[in-house]
């Protein structure tokens, strides 16, 4: 079992930055997918960003350039650096877990965090 915890949300201006943190515990943490997705009202989760064990990265084009993702695996956590912030990033951010073995998608959630951006 994996558990996940989100925090760094809140309201900010547009233009201003915030970073996003998800704590991780749980075994075999480390070799997980580590990906931060968002939600706004009426629509559909998306992925934000994403992070492989190895340190690959991946970002939606309407965040890149933007927005920063990185691990610190010696402490278990994954981070969202967003600067640049725009109101079309307001949504409820998830920090997810995520790991494939063979045909099985294991995937863990965290429980959000509401990210603002003011005009």
């Amino acid at each position: 079992q994996v558990q996940l915890v989100e925090s760094g949300g809140g309201l900010v201006q547009a233009g201003g930055s915030l970073r996003l943190s998800c704590a991780t515990s749980g075994r075999g943490v480390s070799i997980y997918t580590m990906g931060w997705y968002r939600q706004a009202p009426g629509a559909q989760r998306e992925l934000v960003a994403d992070i492989t064990i190895g340190g690959t990265t991946n970002y939606a084009d309407s965040v890149k350039g933007r927005f920063t993702i990185s691990r610190d695996n010696g402490q278990n956590t994954v981070y969202l650096q967003m600067n640049s912030l725009k109101p079309e990033d307001t949504a409820v951010y998830f920090c997810n877990a995520r790991l494939v073995l063979g045909f099985t998608n294991i995937n863990y959630w965290g429980q959000g965090t509401q990210v603002t951006v003011s005009s």
